[in-house]
Parts: structure tokens; sequence; C-alpha cells
């Protein structure tokens, strides 16, 4: 099964939930955090949580360490506890060191930016608590013709 046979099917099945789960995990984590931001553009958001987006679409236009590290810190700043702040740590978990005041280098692991995004996403669709399954499908379908992207395209910063 392709990639976006299995998101389609997990969709069909009323599985949104890990529709997006997968979908974030699928996708290159370059273009995973471009679609957070895409999905964070048309929301009615605050303006901690756009400061927040506005860091995460940083690292997508110039995936540099610079900007990698930006977010990272705003992510932990803010404890991850909003849409801002999970957006921020999609791109924050791209590279660097975990651990930055401890001894050996912690390189997050590979799926640690699928995770936030997916918590970012699911922040945005539960803006609207009575349409959340709707929300996340409509997120997810928004994604679905970027899963063809090889993974090379990732831009993360090791």
């Amino acid at each position: 099964m392709t990639p976006r046979a299995a998101v389609q099917t997990l969709l069909d099945d009323g599985l949104a939930a890990d529709a997006l789960s997968l979908l974030a995990r699928l996708l290159p984590r370059r273009y995973t955090v471009a679609w957070v931001c895409q999905c964070a553009s048309r929301q009615p958001l605050g303006a901690h949580d756009r400061e927040g987006v506005a860091l995460a679409e940083a690292w997508v236009r110039d995936p540099g360490e610079a900007q990698r590290a930006a977010a990272a810190s705003f992510a932990n700043e803010h404890r991850y506890r909003t849409i801002g702040a999970w957006a921020c740590a999609s791109a924050g978990w791209t590279g660097g060191n975990l651990n930055p005041r401890y001894g050996q280098p912690t390189p997050p692991p590979e799926h640690l930016s699928a995770i936030a995004a997916t918590a970012a996403v699911s922040y945005m669709a539960a803006l609207v608590p009575a349409q959340i399954d709707a929300r996340r499908t409509a997120f997810v379908r928004d994604a679905l013709s970027l899963l063809g992207i090889p993974n090379d395209m990732d831009g993360a910063t090791q």
C-alpha cells in the first residue's frame, strides 16, 4: 500500500486522529512543518500562537541552525502548551541537541518532529470542539498530495 493509500484508508474508516499521526510521520519533516504553518494560517490564533508559527515558518524558509534553535527555544520557554509552542517544536526537533547542558550530544529521534506537528494540528482541530474529527480530516486531506515527496527534501539540520 502506498503512503497516500494508507492515510486515505484511515480517513475512510473514520480514524482521522490515526490518519493525522501517520501523515505527520510519513511526510518529510520540512513539509510537515510547512503543513502545520499552512493549517495555522487559516485559524483565528492569538498573538502568542502567531509568533510561534512565524518562528516555525522561518525555519521552513531557511532550515538553518539559528532558525531551528529559535523555534526550539520558543517551544521550551512556553512548555509545549500551545499551538505556537507545538508548531515551534515541530521545527525545533528536526535536529540539534536535546540536552545541550549535559555531555554527549543527543539528537532528537526522527519521529519527534512528527509528534509535535500532530499535537499542533490536533490543538487546531480542537478550536471547534464539536467539529474536531471533521477538522482533523480536512487538515489531513489538505496534505495528502504531499505524500509523494522524497525524504531527501527534508531540509533538517543535523
